[in-house]
């Protein structure tokens, strides 16, 4: 039977905290009571508008082996499974800490503007037939999902890749410090969460705290055609790391993505792996995709996996939810082609999402259709980078573009007139316009940031008819 992730005994020791009940053994860890699974250790994270301790009796009686408290909670047995700490998220960290401090594992960690997330699953796949590989869920990368995701490592995984997020200067350094990775990756910089920063090159500065908790002998993976390389590559060189790679279009990137052939449903890349020649295919459509696989297969090497292996098992990838996720709906006299780009949105972001929406050939008769909302946290420039964004929209000739929220009404008022498709003010109110709009043969891209909610668009569209996806 397989080793078990934390037994009590391990669990306590880890954050000093003080056992009761009888001996347990947990195979998985869990901050939420809806989704803990049998055999689960169940934290429970105090927060200011829920407390995890109202839901320890339910955890227990699902299943989960035991919970990690800091007060003792109502409903259950005197003598129920529990490790009682001084704070709950103060032992999530700890056991994180824990989890790497016992692991062997070779550990990347992704950070970046945009393509985190993209990055991080393609490293996942490109690893996961040359050893055991764990690495975040989701989105995990803050306060509490990396703790979480390192918590959740199993002893003897071979590979590990943490993505680490942030939105505020400061936020990236403690979560390094708990990673320590052999590899650092940064996918780039570009002008997202403007709100909290006055350039991007404060930005770079921020992204540029991965350095600090990179492992010795370590490796810098960095963006070369970035304009902030030189400074990424100073900072890494400061940090003490004197391996540093690159990737990009640039003649002196390590990784020079040489050439990229998108069609709907995937992307063939051309490049030079130092100075070796590289051919294969993602799963997935667009550009972006190719220059992050690059970056992807120097960690890879850098990790001493096999580059040739992870390369094609590219092919298998497919788009994390509404980050690219494509699925036919069919409706009255045919179907249409839905792409959920959803899950968030930045200017590079949505620029590249247009240039995907191109690369797909509507049906006899089809449109290409964009239904755009605001991209948030952008500062006092945000009015202006998204009328700016008609000029892509003009570039890439899609042919309707439907907005939904008040920076978009600035995107609207600056497209030519025949490719306003609608105006509306969220994205309830854009959906109705865009499912009056539709027809057989169209091909639709939704995207906007997860706080203008567009998620809502993609699900009254693929509710209108049946939807499989492609």
């Amino acid at each position: 039977m397989n080793r078990p992730l934390w037994t009590s005994a391990e669990a306590a020791a880890a954050v000093a905290g003080t056992p009761s009940g009888p001996a347990w053994e947990a195979r998985g860890v869990s901050i939420d009571s809806r989704t803990v699974q049998p055999s689960d250790l169940f934290i429970a994270l105090e927060g200011p508008n829920h407390d995890g301790h109202d839901h320890v009796a339910s955890a227990l009686a699902g299943g989960a082996a035991g919970a990690l408290v800091h007060k003792l909670p109502k409903g259950v047995q005197d003598d129920a499974p529990l490790i009682l700490v001084r704070d709950t998220m103060t032992a999530l960290q700890d056991l994180g800490v824990a989890s790497r401090a016992r692991s062997s594992a070779h550990i990347v960690a992704v950070t970046g503007s945009v393509g985190k997330t993209g990055s991080k699953e393609m490293l996942a796949l490109a690893l996961s037939d040359q050893g055991v590989t764990h690495y975040s869920l989701g989105s995990f990368n803050n306060h509490w999902g990396v703790p979480l995701s390192l918590a959740r490592m199993p002893a003897g995984s071979r590979y590990a890749i943490f993505e680490i997020g942030m939105n505020h200067p400061g936020e990236i350094t403690p979560l390094v410090r708990m990673v320590r990775p052999h590899v650092a990756v940064i996918t780039t910089v570009e002008m997202v969460h403007m709100e909290f920063f006055a350039s991007t090159a404060e930005i770079a500065a921020a992204k540029a705290e991965i350095f600090d908790g990179i492992e010795p002998g370590g490796m810098a993976v960095l963006p070369r055609d970035n304009a902030h390389f030189a400074f990424l590559a100073e900072a890494a060189a400061k940090a003490g790391i004197t391996h540093i790679r690159s990737f990009g279009n640039h003649i002196e990137s390590t990784a020079r993505l040489l050439d990229c052939a998108v069609d709907p449903q995937s992307t063939a890349v051309f490049a030079l792996l130092t100075d070796q020649p590289l051919s294969y295919r993602i799963g997935v459509a667009g550009r972006q995709w190719a220059t992050n696989s690059l970056a992807v297969l120097l960690a890879v090497e850098a990790l001493g996996a096999d580059v040739n292996l992870a390369a094609m098992a590219l092919a298998a990838m497919s788009a994390p939810k509404g980050r690219g996720q494509r699925r036919r709906v069919e409706m009255d006299g045919g179907s249409f082609d839905l792409i959920d780009e959803s899950y968030n949105a930045s200017p590079v972001s949505m620029k590249a999402a247009i240039a995907a929406l191109a690369s797909v050939k509507p049906a006899k008769g089809g449109r290409r259709i964009a239904v755009l909302g605001d991209m948030l946290e952008l500062g006092p420039q945000g009015p202006m980078l998204h009328a700016s964004m008609a000029e892509t929209v003009e570039r890439w000739n899609i042919d309707l573009v439907f907005t939904a929220g008040i920076l978009t009404a600035h995107l609207h008022d600056a497209l030519a007139e025949q490719r306003r498709g609608g105006h509306a003010a969220d994205s309830d109110a854009v959906s109705a316009l865009v499912k009056a709009a539709v027809r057989p043969g169209d091909v639709v891209m939704v995207k906007g940031s997860a706080g203008s909610r567009m998620g809502r668009v993609v699900n009254a569209l693929a509710e209108g008819g049946r939807s499989n996806a492609l």
